[in-house]
Order: structure tokens, then C-alpha cells, then sequence
């Protein structure tokens, strides 16, 4: 790796807090760490040391007890244990920027004769073919994380940082089953097969849409290409249940696989309330619910790809691979705070989706505006009734954006909450919506003799009814993304749509 490194380091820079949150979860969630729940437990707890600045200097006594439970009276000098798992360690984060992080925007390293690990944004070399890249492993690109319990003790399980219980409330709709949590409803994946459909029944007529007279259909076709199979890679949120069917969130760090127990004295270590956790009882982990707006807009997706004669591929984020981008179109569903996928791949554009607090949800998340034109604001965040607090408003987005090989596509389809998401696929999948983009972006759908498709960042405002309605969607603005930028001058400028 030290020639990769090299190159590297050369350009290198500070990366902000959010940047190296981002490379310690896409190293979690790697292949190398997949089997190796003491490392993963080791590097996030050394990272988040070292991202929060600890001015005290990490010491092999503080690890051994802090991280692999060792008691009061542990002593380094004859017990090795965290200096063997150092080691471990750095040959584990080579392996990883050899294969899946060779093109990582953040490397990080651990310096011989320290514990804290240090953060460096880097160039990525120009000479790194992609099949650098993919070579190593036709796994998940974006892997869950998991790996099979160990037999060792305490260390065999990690937990992150849930913000509190969330009390699920059963609502029979149908043939669904909706449970409500403090960021919105979501719905157990278990039901997809009876809401979606039968994939098998999809029409295969192999024809063009590209000139159908219908905008919607032509649009899709041209995003498509030859692609008969798209992706539609749905947010697969990760939670720690109780015997009580109580949710916890949890938003950041390796997980293991559904239903695994996870480690009463991890669990408390990384918890925002640590008493309200050592309350819960048993806990394991939970990743079956998914937002109301992200099924309904798969069930949007899946009735127009029917009707294209197309089978979509149906998928959880975290189960999207290699192969899946290199042979096909992917359509990602949800904000980068729910969609592990959007948080990994959708890195490009002025719009991006923040949190001021991480150990915190409940609306909190907002879009920001990282070039603002005329009329334009900086943030857009979710809107309320001043009185009865209900939810009246939600912002999304529409981001096109070239996949990971030429004429392959990544689009994102997500809002601050579930109902954005809706939305936003709404929009994207109806005569109005499809219309006035054509009419604001400075290129045709159609694309062009290079097989070049517009990318581009659309802002949505969606009103909504009773805090969960969708009434419609409706264009704030548009921004082309850096690579359209640069084949057309009169690409550059934000696009406003005409009242």
C-alpha cells in the first residue's frame, strides 16, 4: 500500500468532524472489519476520542478497561492485549485502503508509538484504475457490518448511540402494519412482497420509451439506458428492541445480524442516556422497519417500471454491490441519515443533508443550500403549526448523479423525513413534475451523443396534512452538479422554476 499512500498524503489537508464520522462508519461497515467485532470496537472508540479532540493522551491502561473490560487492576505491562489489538488494527485499516478505500476521500492512520489515530483528507491518485477498486471482492460494496458472534466475551457485540425508546403503535391498514416513531412511521419490510407485487408478473416488452409521447416514461427511459433491471435500493434503519418490542435507534457504528443480542456493557457505553439504556433490559438489533413514505414510493417506482416492461430489483441500502453498480442504474430512497447507501454514494452536489446534533433526530435534520442564489435560502427545514406542533411541511431532494462506470446512473430520492421521500418520487414520476424540470434544466432529458443524461440537484417543498398526507410536491429550485457544470457554460447557473 505505501506507494497508494504515498501519493496520497502528499495533498492532504484537515478533514472536517462530519468527514471523519463518515470514514469511520465506511470502514465499520467493510469487508476487512465484517468478522472482527474487537477491532470494530477498538477503531470507533479511538475514533471518536481523536474527533473530539481529547486533549489527554490515550493510554494502554484506559483502552484495556474502556474497551475490552478488563477490571481495575489490569496491568499492560503483563497483559498484551491492547497492544496485540493496535497491531491488529493497523494491518486491518492497510488491507481496507488497499481494496474498498483506495478511493476514500479521508485516510486514516494510527502512528507507531500512539493510540489515537489521526485523520488526513487526501487526493484520490489519478492513476487508480477502477478495477483496483472492485477487484478485491464481489461482496456488498456497502456491507452491513456484521459478522457472526464470536465466542469471545464482552467484546463480541458493538452498539452505537440510540437516542431513547421509541414505542411502536400497531396500526392495521390493509395488509400493512405501520410503527410510529419519533421521526415518522415506518413499516415492516416483512410486507413487501404483498404491497409491491409480484416481480415475476412484470410485463417484459424490451421496447424503448425514450420518444414515448408520455414525459414521465421517456424521461425513465433515457435515465435507464439499456438497463432492464434497475435498482431500488430502500433506507434499512438500525434499531436496538427490547423485550418490550421498544425501539432504540441507532444511528452510527458496527451492528451485528437481526436479532443478535447486543452487550449490556457496550450498549450503556455508547448510549446518549446510559441510565435510560441500563433500564431496557435485553436488547438486540433490529433493522426490519422502514418509513411509510420510502414504501410507497417503491410501490410508485415498481407500477411505472411494470408498466415499462421492466423488473426492477428490489433491495435493502446496505445490501447494494459491486455488481449492482456496475451493471446497473441504482435509485436510492431517503436522506443520508436513514439511507446508509445515500450517505456512502450521493457525496456530490450544493445540497447536502445535515444534522447540527448526532445523537439526535426528531426533525432535526435539515437541507443545506452550500451555494444559495438570488431568492434562495441557506437551510430548509421541516415547518410545524406554531400551535398544535403538527408537521405541515417537508423539504427533499432529486439528485441525478454519474454511477461508479461510464453510462450508469445513481439517482436519490429523499426528504428531511419519510414524507419527503414520498414526495419527491411523486414528483419524479408524474406529468407535472417531469414537465417543469424539462422546461428549468438547460439540457434535454434525452442524452446526448456521448450517452451523456443530465445530473442535476432538485429542491422540493411538499405540504403536507395531519403531519403524514402528502398533498404534492412542487419546485424550489434546481442546481446542475459539478460534472455538468463543465460541459456547459449556461449548466452552471442554478435553474428557478417559472410560476
Amino acid at each position: 500500500m505505501a506507494h497508494v499512500v504515498t501519493r496520497r498524503i502528499e495533498e492532504a489537508s484537515l478533514p472536517s468532524q462530519k468527514e471523519c464520522q463518515r470514514e469511520v462508519q465506511r470502514i465499520l461497515q467493510s469487508a476487512p472489519f465484517r468478522n472482527a467485532p474487537m477491532l470494530q470496537q477498538l477503531l470507533q472508540f479511538l475514533a471518536t476520542k481523536a474527533i473530539e479532540n481529547s486533549a489527554e493522551s490515550m493510554k494502554e491502561y484506559t483502552i484495556g478497561v474502556d474497551v475490552f473490560g478488563r477490571p481495575q487492576d489490569f496491568d499492560p505491562k503483563t497483559d498484551t492485549i491492547v497492544r496485540v489489538q493496535i497491531h491488529r488494527l493497523r494491518q486491518k485499516l492497510r488491507d481496507y485502503y488497499e481494496s474498498e478505500g483506495v478511493r476514500d476521500p479521508v485516510l486514516i492512520e494510527i502512528p507507531k508509538g500512539h493510540y489515537l489515530p489521526v485523520f488526513e483528507s487526501v487526493q484520490i491518485p489519478q492513476d487508480v484504475e477502477l478495477h483496483q477498486i472492485l477487484a478485491p471482492t464481489q461482496d456488498a460494496i456497502l456491507p452491513v457490518g456484521r459478522g457472526p458472534q464470536s465466542q469471545s466475551a464482552s467484546t463480541d457485540h458493538e452498539v452505537g448511540h440510540p437516542s431513547g425508546p421509541i414505542t411502536q403503535t400497531l396500526v392495521i391498514a390493509a395488509v400493512v402494519i405501520i410503527a410510529t416513531f419519533a421521526a415518522g412511521l415506518w413499516i415492516g419490510r416483512r410486507w413487501f412482497p404483498l404491497i409491491s407485487g409480484n416481480q415475476s408478473a412484470l410485463a417484459s416488452v424490451g421496447s424503448s420509451f425514450e420518444k414515448s409521447p408520455d414525459p414521465v416514461k421517456a424521461f425513465w427511459a433515457a435515465f435507464l439506458g439499456n438497463d432492464s433491471s434497475p435498482v431500488i435500493a430502500y433506507p434499512d434503519a438500525v434499531f436496538l428492541l427490547d423485550d418490550t418490542n421498544d425501539l432504540f435507534r441507532f444511528r452510527r457504528g458496527a451492528t451485528d445480524f437481526r436479532g443478535a443480542p447486543v452487550d449490556p456493557h457496550l450498549a450503556e457505553q455508547f448510549a446518549e442516556n446510559p441510565a435510560l439504556v441500563a433500564k431496557a433490559g435485553n436488547l438486540s438489533y433490529e433493522n426490519a422497519y422502514l418509513g411509510f413514505g420510502e414504501l410507497k414510493a417503491v410501490g410508485m417506482l415498481s407500477n411505472l417500471f411494470g408498466q415499462m416492461g421492466l423488473k426492477p430489483v428490489i433491495k435493502p441500502s446496505r445490501e447494494l454491490t459491486v455488481d449492482d453498480l456496475k451493471q446497473h442504474n441504482v435509485i436510492m430512497l431517503g436522506s443520508s441519515s436513514q439511507n446508509y447507501a445515500v450517505a456512502q454514494l450521493s457525496t456530490m452536489g450544493d445540497f447536502s443533508f445535515e444534522n447540527s446534533d448526532l445523537h439526535k433526530e426528531k426533525w432535526r435534520l435539515f437541507i443545506v443550500n452550500g451555494q444559495p442564489r438570488s431568492g434562495e435560502a441557506s437551510t430548509y427545514r421541516t415547518e410545524r403549526d406554531p400551535n398544535t406542533r403538527v408537521l405541515t411541511t417537508d423539504y427533499s431532494l432529486i439528485t441525478i448523479e454519474p454511477g461508479i462506470v461510464p453510462g450508469r446512473y445513481i439517482a436519490d430520492l429523499g426528504g428531511l423525513d419519510t414524507t419527503g421521500s414520498e414526495g419527491a418520487v411523486l414528483y419524479a414520476t408524474s406529468r407535472q413534475g417531469i414537465e417543469e424540470l424539462s422546461r428549468v434544466l438547460p439540457a434535454s432529458f434525452k442524452p446526448d451523443s456521448r450517452n451523456v443524461f443530465p445530473t442535476f440537484q432538485a429542491l422540493l417543498k411538499i405540504p403536507l396534512e395531519k403531519g403524514y398526507d402528502v398533498l404534492g410536491a412542487s419546485l424550489v429550485t434546481v442546481h446542475m452538479l459539478p460534472s455538468t457544470r463543465s460541459d456547459s457554460g449556461a449548466a452552471s447557473k442554478s435553474q428557478t422554476p417559472t410560476k
